[in-house]
Parts: structure tokens; C-alpha cells; sequence
């Protein structure tokens, strides 16, 4: 049984699907493409093909782990050039994923998440200062600022490093540096095959992604440098001393230096870029969306009255179910992920009705199925609620998954939703968001999604 999958107009030989392609936005142009070419459909960029699920039974089906697993290639592929073999581009298979798996696992623990919501609130509280100072002389730059709060956060709860980043109001050097990388890695499926030809039109490009990389990797060695030499008064329990200090409990074996500083750089991009990205299309919404701000406060000031200075301890932030909802239905609109890719760890059906062969490249178009019509009958408005409990279980199962899927889904997923709903709860507590007017949201793909330009008017309350 063979079935051929539709595939973009003006596909041609050896170039592929080029002309229609927007390297820019990659995952946005596919999304906008299903509506033409349906739940499943062929994408080809020079040589290399994948196939794009946006059907939510199929991307369920997708999802099964006992046939289908990651796929390491296109910007993965060219992450591990990056990062080898860490958690985010290893092949699920490598000695290294599961040892670093086993080694951090305890990280992302209840008593791990309430070890770090102190300093959470702490950074959380140094953003509300700056914005104080910030906002009496106009508008604040929502991801630049939010990029400072979540590298902060992950600087300190993970590596106990402080980046410093709210003594300049120009973006962290660190961030600008990690974030053009990643960028690159989120592009390099468009790279042209012929490597002197691609390094002969990006040579530009390339010069400054290795000068931003080299950089990268400098900053995250004398990090590792300083906590060997000087691990007195250093926590004992963070990403950073159990990568050092711990031992695979499976295998017994310790992780290499390099494998160490990989996981840094991948720990230090994910824990920031991914929750600010959520922070800023959060904030934009509730600016656009009073009558939601007004009801996520109402929550809010239930536990802090309006006019006090809050301190939320621990259990106050899972009180927070509406805010909680929010944040939801943020990355339902907005999947900082937009896209996991998948192969069929052997040749199956997929949905029962499409042939796939083993290591085919797939990609589950999460941003897609997040705004199909299973969602109800205005599927692209903004509304929490759709994540009551009574209304979750009118939908299929299986088609909400901002952090991937399975195995290989994000292990900081449970940090990044306590942060973002502490954050947003400080934010709203202290200010009434004031949208531009004239502003239309724009959205870059950066290897994650993230507003262009975002700025909100901040009025104390």
C-alpha cells in the first residue's frame, strides 16, 4: 500500500519546495498552508523531505511511543554541531541521554521546585523594580526585559551564576549571543547542501554565529571553571553540582566537561528564551484582553490584597488556577515549541490509513493543532476557560502539547509553569497593562516562537 502525500505548488527538481519556503517563519508557513494541502502533507528543501502532521488524530497517533520516537535531524541535526549529544539533541539511544536524564531528574522535583521559589520571587521582584523605573519614561520592552527575569532565574536556580542583566537596559550580551545560535539552528534546515557554496552566501552569517558561539561557550566554562574552584558556599543540589558531582545511579559513570557545558548552554536557552516567550505573548494578550486581566486580578488579589507589597509562598502559585489557565491557553495560542519532530521507529500506518517507513522525518505541527476547530467554535479567540475541567474533556485527548510529547518531552516543563504563573501574578498585581494602540502582533521564529517589538504602557496600581 503506497499513498502520495500532497505537497506545496511550484515544487521543483532538486531545489524542492523552495519558492513557496519562508526560512523566516518556518513552522507559521506550514501551519498556514494546511487549510490547501490538508492534515498531512509532503514538504520538500533541496534534498530533504518531511512530512507535516496537523490532523488531530493523526497527530495523536503520532504520538504513540511504542511506534514512534524523536527525530534527530534538520535543526536538531545541526543543534548537535552545536550541543552534541545533550539532552535536547541526543538520539533518545546515546549513553549520554539517559545518564544525563538519570542525573538531573532530581532537579525538576516537588522539593526541587520548592527550593527554587524563593529565588524565583526574588528575580521576579528585581523585574517589577526595574519596570518601576523604567515605565515612568514610556513603554517597556516586554521580551527584552522578560529575557533579563527568566535568564536571571535560570542563571541562579540552575548554575548559581548571576548574569547581572537588570543593571542595563540593553539586552543581556549572554542572551543576544545564545539567542542568535539557536536562531541559526532554527534556519539550518534551509541551509544550501553544498557547503562551500552555502559558507560562500552566509559567510556573514556563519562568522557571527561562531563568534557568538565561541562567546556562548566561554561564558558557560568559566561558570563550570568558578564552581570547581571555588565550590564553597555553592548549592549542593542545583543543575550544575549534580552534573558535577553525581554519578549515573543506572551506570555508575560520570558526565564528561564538554557534555557538562552542553547541557549548560541547553539548560541556559531552554530555561530562558521558552518561559520569556510565554511571559511576553501572555502580557500582549491580557493588554488586548482587559475583561481577562480583570478576572486573572480578582484571583490574585484574593490572595494579596491590592496595595500590599505580596510574598507568595510555595502553595500560593497552584491557588492561582485561573493565571494557571491563562498561561495555558497562552501556549495553546502561542506553543513557544511550535512543532516536535517524530519518526516511526518502524514501518506502520499512521491514523491506520497512511504508510510511513522506519526514520521517515515528521514533524507534529503543534501550532496548528492547538487552533484546530476541536477546540470550539472560535478557535483563535483568547479565552482560558476552554481549559475548565468539564470543557478539557469535550476534546480528543492528546492534541494539547506545548512541551512535545513523551519520553523526550521538556523536563523543565513544570519550572517553566510555576515561573510563568508567579511572574504574571507579581506583574498584574503591581501594574494595569497599557497596549499600544497602533501595535499589530508579529511573530519571529527564532528555533522558539516570540513577539517582534512588543511594547505595553505599565500604570502602577
Amino acid at each position: 500500500m503506497t499513498t502520495t502525500l500532497p505537497h506545496p505548488p511550484h515544487r521543483l527538481p532538486v531545489l524542492g519546495d523552495v519558492l513557496t519556503a519562508d526560512p523566516a517563519r518556518p513552522t507559521q508557513h506550514l501551519a498556514e498552508q494546511v487549510p490547501e494541502l490538508g492534515p498531512i502533507f509532503d514538504t520538500q528543501i533541496f534534498r530533504h523531505h518531511l512530512t507535516v502532521v496537523s490532523g488531530t488524530d493523526l497527530y495523536a497517533d503520532l504520538c504513540d511511543e511504542k511506534r514512534f520516537g524523536k527525530h534527530v535531524g534538520f535543526s536538531i541535526g545541526f543543534a548537535r554541531e552545536v550541543v552534541a549529544d545533550a539532552l535536547f539533541s541526543a538520539y533518545t539511544t546515546e549513553p549520554n541521554w539517559s545518564r544525563a536524564h538519570n542525573i538531573l531528574q532530581p532537579a525538576f522535583s516537588l522539593s526541587a521546585m520548592k527550593n527554587y521559589h524563593a529565588t524565583m520571587v526574588d528575580t521576579t521582584r528585581e523585574l517589577i523594580a526595574y519596570w518601576d523605573e523604567r515605565a515612568r519614561s514610556g513603554p517597556v520592552d516586554v521580551h527584552t526585559d522578560t529575557s533579563k527575569l527568566t535568564l536571571q532565574t535560570i542563571g541562579r536556580i540552575g548554575f548559581g551564576h548571576d548574569f547581572r542583566s537588570f543593571e542595563s537596559s540593553e539586552p543581556d550580551p549572554y542572551a543576544t549571543a545564545v539567542t542568535g545560535v539557536f536562531a541559526y539552528m532554527g534556519r539550518s534546515g534551509y541551509r544550501i547542501p553544498v557547503h562551500w557554496l552555502d559558507h560562500l552566501v552566509h559567510r556573514r552569517t556563519i562568522a557571527q554565529v561562531e563568534a557568538d558561539l565561541a562567546y556562548t561557550r566561554s561564558v558557560v566554562d568559566d561558570v563550570i571553571r568558578t564552581r570547581r574552584t571555588h565550590p564553597e558556599g555553592a548549592p549542593d543540589d542545583d543543575l550544575l553540582a549534580l552534573m558535577l558531582t553525581t554519578a549515573d545511579p543506572e551506570g555508575g559513570r560520570f558526565l564528561s566537561d564538554e557534555n557538562i557545558r552542553n547541557q549548560v548552554i541547553t539548560f541556559l536557552n531552554a530555561g530562558h528564551e521558552t518561559t520569556s516567550g510565554t511571559l511576553s505573548f501572555a502580557l500582549h494578550l491580557l493588554a488586548t484582553h482587559p475583561d481577562v486581566a480583570d478576572l486573572a486580578r480578582a484571583e490574585i488579589e484574593s490572595l494579596w490584597p491590592a496595595g500590599t507589597d505580596p510574598d507568595p509562598v510555595f502553595a500560593d502559585i497552584h491557588k492561582l488556577k485561573y493565571v494557571r489557565r491563562v498561561v495555558d491557553e497562552t501556549l495553546r495560542l502561542w506553543p513557544i515549541a511550535p512543532g516536535f519532530l517524530r519518526e516511526p521507529l518502524r514501518d506502520t500506518l499512521l491514523g491506520g490509513r497512511y504508510p510511513v517507513r522506519a526514520g521517515q522525518p515528521m514533524v507534529a505541527l503543534t501550532l496548528a493543532v492547538h487552533r484546530d476547530p476541536v477546540w470550539g467554535p472560535d478557535p483563535l479567540a483568547f479565552d482560558p476557560d476552554r481549559f475548565l475541567p468539564e470543557r478539557a474533556r469535550t476534546r480528543p485527548p492528546g492534541i494539547y502539547k506545548p512541551f512535545g510529547t513523551g519520553l523526550r518531552q521538556c523536563i523543565g516543563r513544570q519550572l517553566a509553569l510555576h515561573e510563568s504563573v508567579l511572574a504574571l501574578a507579581l506583574i498584574l498585581h503591581r501594574y494595569d497593562l497599557e497596549p499600544d494602540p497602533g501595535y499589530e502582533l508579529e511573530v519571529a521564529e527564532e528555533f522558539t516562537l516570540k513577539p517582534v517589538n512588543l511594547r505595553l504602557g505599565l500604570r502602577r496600581r
